[in-house]
């Protein structure tokens, strides 16, 4: 999978900077190339408001101070969005609705009151009908849930209930949860093995299993997450993402850079067949970014090919509980953003050479992509990165090719070219 998400609604970008020109724009700006499958819109943050409707906030785009509501609600009118979502879905994106955030939490009383929110969610945002649709005509195409507060007791009926409407509907809805990385996440665990998931973004950020700290086994939880898609989720395909800030303003800790993130993201796909992709927060940080989402799109897309030859491959063990599944170490320099070449480079064609992946055993002569250059191996070398003080590589210059490569600055900026479809959803 080389699926890419991202977030869109929160206006992230806005809420850490001044200039304007990189603020938030409307969902359809977003959607004018390939490099994003789907987006979450956030947030419905307000369960139950006036007239026992929730209520949604997007930001510098809509929201309850700045756009009107509908009557007896603090619903704002947002239909305004209706042909961007339309469009969006016309160029293959799936667009849902996420619930909760970082400031909403909300909580159902019985599994009659969080199904019949099911009813509300269908009828207001899916496939229903109701004098309240804050997109007017567009038909989202499913719900996500991001709850990081209260209580998720009586979330399996509410999940249910849209499970069963979307039974009998013309397309195909998909439900989806971003719970933060620590196993099993505070909020979402009840849920999550109560009701059918067909993805799972989870935020590896403002934890101390942040993607700063991957390179430790013990705090690198995909493997805890893949095992439990593997072995608890009631949709057995389920699909594990890996959430990242697209920026160093977008969270509180976790941000690493694109060619870092991006080997993370192929040494994890090569190791964990429930791995979908990656997970951006949120898209106005990644279009200011020199298109972060552009660059891992490309990354884990052209570069795909990881090392599958009998060359020997460690995996190092934790001292942790044996709960924790075996888990892989990326690049031990995974703090840094560049790497310090140790010869003086040339040139490198990178067709068809595959990324380093730090749980591979190297023998001299071999070579991969790191960084943006073509490196080779001086001997037999194991862990240790391209350009690090082990100086187990010789820099054979920047890639002149990137059919293989992970994207330098330049390749970060190129428009995608090829189309990605999203995982089909369990019925």
């Amino acid at each position: 999978m080389n699926h890419i998400i991202s977030y869109w609604g929160q206006n992230s970008y806005g809420a850490r900077h001044s200039d304007t020109a990189n603020f938030q724009k409307t969902l359809s700006t977003y959607c004018q190339d390939d490099s994003i499958d789907a987006f979450p819109i956030a947030f419905l943050n307000v369960f139950f408001g006036p007239g026992g409707f929730p209520s949604i906030d997007l930001a510098n785009i809509c929201s309850t101070s700045d756009d009107p509501l509908f009557p007896g609600t603090d619903m704002p009118d947002c239909s305004f969005l209706a042909s961007d979502i339309q469009f969006c879905q016309s160029k293959g994106k799936i667009v849902t609705i996420s619930l909760g955030g970082e400031t909403g939490a909300a909580t159902f009383t019985s599994d009659d009151q969080a199904s019949a929110f099911g009813d509300t969610i269908w009828n207001s945002f899916l496939g229903g009908n109701s004098s309240v649709r804050p997109f007017g005509s567009a038909v989202l195409d499913g719900i996500d849930l991001d709850i990081e507060g209260g209580s998720t007791e009586h979330y399996a009926a509410f999940v249910n209930r849209i499970r069963t409407l979307a039974s009998g509907a013309n397309k195909q809805y998909y439900v989806t949860a971003a719970p933060q990385c620590p196993f099993p996440d505070a909020y979402l665990s009840t849920v999550l093995n109560a009701a059918a998931f067909d993805a799972i973004y989870v935020q590896f950020y403002n934890n101390y299993c942040d993607l700063t700290f991957a390179s430790n086994p013990a705090d690198w939880t995909f493997g805890q997450w893949d095992n439990w898609a593997k072995t608890q989720a009631i949709n057995k395909d389920v699909k594990i993402y890996i959430g990242a800030p697209a920026d160093s303003t977008a969270a509180g800790s976790g941000y690493i850079d694109a060619s870092t993130l991006a080997n993370l993201a192929l040494e994890t796909r090569s190791q964990y067949s429930s791995f979908g992709g990656v997970m951006l927060w949120d898209a106005s940080q990644a279009y200011a970014n020199n298109r972060f989402d552009a660059a891992i799109k490309n990354a884990i897309r052209e570069g795909a090919v990881v090392p599958t030859s009998s060359q020997p491959v460690t995996v190092p063990t934790s001292s942790r509980s044996s709960t924790i599944s075996t888990t892989s170490t990326p690049s031990s320099t995974s703090h840094s953003t560049t790497a310090t070449p140790t010869t003086t480079p040339t040139s490198g064609n990178c067709a068809g050479v595959p990324a380093w992946v730090a749980n591979v055993a190297y023998d001299g002569g071999d070579t991969v992509i790191y960084d943006g250059h073509l490196w080779t191996a001086k001997w037999w070398s194991f862990g240790d990165a391209p350009g690090g003080p082990a100086d187990d590589w010789t820099d054979s210059g920047a890639c002149t090719s990137f059919a293989a490569a992970v994207p330098t600055a330049h390749v970060a900026a190129m428009s995608a070219s090829v189309a990605s479809v999203p995982p089909t959803p369990v019925a």
